[in-house]
């Protein structure tokens, strides 16, 4: 049969990529036709994301896969959370909005945390109480009287703006919406008991819309200054991890899983018909986030790929060429185990270094530990280290939850790494399923597929995940020195 086309933009906080889906009913296959760098611009001491040039590289992206495809169904947008902008009754936009690495959220957290209570921010919100999250933004721009409040009609997240450019349609998708800390998640509608005794003018809030949801057309002005037709815009999980947990190809629909979307950064969790706000998942760090089809997302967020990351750097600067991460995954597995082990989310490891590896040792050195020498054994000490990390977050869902997790899906860049997988899956002692890499742009192309009437609902989706990813499935082996190691992990970390 013809295959039809859909078109995914994935926005992420350093990079972006426009690609075009094809579908043949049962299977899809994903070609990138587009790719763009994201760089934030610092001005009069306040850091903002170019939404001029992202909308740029959107106008950049349509006009490439048009060229090739002209007869796509359907566009879909996802980016990071966090962030917005505001339009005035114009439509116009106020100004470019502002980086969640800006000073001014940061600045005035310590004094919205004590003024309303940092769990009842939690309670209410559901998510992190981060200083990324949109509400510290927000509450600063209140405390400084920044003149785009005046004015302000509407507030949109980042891919809300981005789908105003296209439509002319000013809505607040749900899954993003939730990272602005001010929404119930219970009711999925905005936080009124959170957003009113701030000050906060609730009229600049629209109505949430949900994934799957059509959010409009093209308007005619886009369509003639880009010179293409007016296809549907999907709202999908416009929140990039909720639209990569929403492309996980789920194959054993009667078993408790979780998922590892791993990167740079590692998000850990389950897919719940509830949220927890106990003061106990305060403390731990786990958090809710919106998730697809009105699930909740309950997960943890911590260090990922980023030790080993800068690690190779210097590795590769040491060899002066590029070594390749098959020989760093080689000389782990070849090394000793269980040497020694760190914690990844100490600050010892947040701040980039050109020198990591020595970084590992002192921190091993100053812990007590033997110290790991040479590629092999501080690569393995890394990796052992993270599969030691899913293993507690493991355990902490099942506390929480009351569920025992039963096989363990890893996407993302880190799912290609197949000694880790293996680890993983003795260390937790259950099966993990990897693959594929890029689900964020999979999930955003199953909502657009609902939206289109494609198909039904997520679970059918996830079929044709699976289908189209030929995941690899690991078996546990071996689990009980991971149990030895596991309690001197904890014991060096500390409980």
């Amino acid at each position: 049969m013809n295959k039809k086309q859909f078109l995914v933009f994935d926005y992420g906080a350093s990079h972006g990529r426009c690609s075009v889906a094809k579908f043949d009913g049962s299977r899809f296959e994903m070609e990138v036709v587009h790719e763009f760098d994201n760089r934030p611009v610092e001005y009069a001491g306040t850091l903002y994301w170019d939404i001029l040039r992202l909308s740029s590289e959107l106008k950049i992206g349509i006009q490439k896969a048009f060229k090739e495809y002209p007869n796509i169904e359907s566009v879909g947008i996802d980016t990071w959370g966090c962030d917005f902008g505001f339009i005035d009754k114009n439509g116009k936009l106020l100004a470019n909005p502002v980086n969640y690495r800006d000073e001014l959220r940061h600045k005035y957290k310590p004094k919205l945390d004590e003024e309303f209570g940092e769990y009842n921010l939690f309670r209410l919100g559901g998510v992190n109480t981060n200083a990324i999250m949109g509400l510290y933004h927000l509450y600063g721009m209140i405390q400084e009287k920044a003149t785009e409040l005046e004015y302000a009609d509407k507030f949109l997240m980042i891919p809300d703006l981005l789908n105003y450019y296209l439509t002319g349609i000013a809505a607040n998708e749900y899954t993003d919406a939730t990272m602005s800390l001010m929404v119930d998640q219970t009711k999925k509608t905005w936080q009124t008991r959170i957003i009113e005794p701030l000050g906060i003018n609730k009229d600049i809030f629209s109505t949430m819309v949900m994934p799957g949801n059509v959010l409009g057309s093209l308007q005619k002005s886009i369509c003639e200054d880009f010179d293409v037709k007016p296809i549907k815009v999907i709202n999908v999980c416009s929140h990039d991890t909720a639209s990569a947990i929403a492309g996980i190809p789920i194959t054993e629909k009667n078993k408790n899983w979780a998922f590892i979307s791993l990167g740079t950064w590692a998000i850990f969790g389950v897919e719940t018909d509830q949220h927890y706000v106990s003061e106990e998942v305060f403390a731990s760090g786990f958090a809710n986030q919106g998730g697809c089809e009105g699930k909740t997302n309950f997960v943890d967020l911590f260090t990922g790929l980023w030790v080993i990351q800068q690690c190779y750097e210097k590795w590769c600067r040491d060899e002066g060429k590029k070594i390749g991460w098959d020989a760093v995954v080689e000389a782990a597995s070849s090394a000793q185990g269980g040497k020694a082990f760190i914690d990844l989310d100490a600050p010892d490891f947040v701040q980039p270094n050109p020198n990591m590896p020595k970084q590992i040792q002192q921190y091993c050195a100053a812990t007590n530990q033997p110290i790991p020498d040479g590629m092999g054994e501080i690569a393995r000490c890394v990796y052992e280290s993270l599969a030691l990390k899913f293993k507690r977050c493991r355990d902490n869902i099942e506390k929480f939850t009351d569920k025992k997790i039963e096989v363990l899906h890893i996407v993302g860049g880190g799912s290609k790494n197949k000694l880790l997988c293996q680890w993983t899956s003795d260390a937790l002692g259950v099966p993990v399923i990897s693959g594929p890499a890029e689900t964020t742009s999979v999930g955003n192309l199953l909502m657009q597929l609902k939206g289109t009437g494609e198909i039904a609902n997520l679970a059918e989706g996830r079929e044709i995940s699976a289908k189209s990813a030929n995941p690899i499935k690991y078996y546990p082996s071996g689990t009980d020195i991971w149990d030895e190691y596991s309690e001197r992990y904890l014991k060096t970390i500390g409980n």
